[in-house]
């Protein structure tokens, strides 16, 4: 007994070549990096300098902002006409 229809066989076989197709492409940019990594040769590691120094801690204080005018003038009134 077919379970799938001929439109739904072809639906799948064309999602089965879809992901063949990708995984043979990513499958082919890995090896070329890893080609090209694998023949590489890394410039020599220079040894690190230990310091014992510990190194300057800057604090950023903000100054206090004292208001300008401690007396408010008279409300204005508003017109509406």
């Amino acid at each position: 007994m077919n379970l799938l229809s001929i439109q739904g066989e072809g639906a799948l076989y064309t999602l089965l070549i879809l992901f063949v197709c990708i995984l043979a492409v990513h499958g082919y940019k890995l090896a070329k990096i890893g080609w090209r990594t694998f023949h590489k040769k890394l410039p020599p590691q220079k040894p690190r300098k230990k310091t014992n120094t510990p190194e300057p801690i800057y604090y950023l204080v903000e100054r206090k902002k004292t208001r300008s005018k401690k007396e408010y003038s008279e409300p204005k009134r508003i017109k509406f006409h």
